[in-house]
């Protein structure tokens, strides 16, 4: 049997996306999750300002793996639909993805997420998501 935190770091490192984009699972609690992403000029829009995408993404898996730490042993989870509010350009040296769970059904999760620009060791909120989470069996290995 293993824990909540164990899943979820097996998951994360199976995740070419996560990786290719640099990502890293910075920290799992039961019901929530935080995932940083260092600044990249390969991930950037015309301005300079980290892509939408990238953020969007980070927020989404960190939606997906704080509802995996309170799913059943035989399910797993996929998003099913979610909203994000940009709230200021992107721009720092690294970008912090806080998710948590809201509330826990069989089938549904809701969960949050706020994404944060990090400079000097300071902390700038650029983004917020609201995602509901399905869980599903787990599909045999392809």
């Amino acid at each position: 049997m293993t824990t909540h935190e164990e899943r979820v770091r097996q998951s994360f490192s199976q995740q070419a996306f996560m990786s290719t984009l640099g990502a890293e699972l910075t920290a799992v609690v039961q019901g929530g999750v935080e995932i940083r992403l260092p600044f990249s000029p390969n991930l950037t829009q015309q301005n300079g300002y980290l892509h939408a995408g990238a953020i969007t993404a980070v927020l989404d898996s960190a939606c997906g793996y704080a509802a995996l730490t309170v799913a059943a042993d035989d399910k797993e989870v996929l998003t099913v639909e979610l909203k994000v509010n940009l709230l200021a350009p992107a721009a720092g040296e690294a970008f912090a993805a806080r998710a948590q769970v809201k509330r826990a059904g069989r089938t549904l999760t809701v969960c949050t997420a706020d994404a944060f620009a990090i400079s000097g060791g300071k902390e700038k909120a650029v983004a917020t998501m609201l995602a509901t989470i399905m869980a599903v069996p787990i599909a045999p290995a392809k």
